[in-house]
């Protein structure tokens, strides 16, 4: 008896660590292409721009990796930008977005393809005027990632 109520108490304290608020489960998009690596990046940066977004940090981490010593260390990318027009009306709608900025884009090269992926804003919060705003940010941030990718 002691074993189930040990067990049972166990299964409701992974359940509650298994579930999440509104607006927690954060998505990404991704896409692939078998376009270059440098043209990928390349479009991706002039897409954020031509959005009026300015890029924050861009980490080249394959690149360090690369020049650190291990030669053959494929290409990994990180680009995190920013719109403070945007961020000023996400911020006051919701302080706690904070968490969600800035904008992060990830590019990486897998089995021949060029992989581009960002995370997206949660539209399911308690907040309507927050979730119509990351609806448009969303479909942004996709614009960004499938301009880069095109052929």
């Amino acid at each position: 008896m002691f074993q189930r109520s040990i067990i049972f108490s166990c299964l409701l304290i992974m359940a509650g660590c298994a579930s999440q608020p509104a607006g927690e489960f954060i998505p990404y998009y991704q896409v692939e292409t078998t376009k270059p690596y440098d043209d990928v990046l390349a479009e991706l940066e002039s897409a954020i721009a031509e959005n009026n977004f300015r890029i924050t940090g861009h980490s080249r981490i394959g690149k360090v990796i690369r020049d650190r010593g291990t030669k053959d260390f494929p290409d990994y990318d990180t680009i995190q930008f920013c719109n403070l027009t945007h961020a000023k009306t996400l911020l006051l709608m919701s302080p706690h977005s904070v968490r969600h900025m800035p904008c992060n884009v990830v590019m990486y090269n897998y089995q021949g393809k060029t992989i581009v992926s960002t995370h997206l804003l949660p539209t399911d919060t308690e907040n309507p005027e927050l979730n119509e705003f990351s609806v448009k940010m969303n479909a942004l941030l996709k614009q960004i990632v499938d301009f880069a990718v095109e052929q």
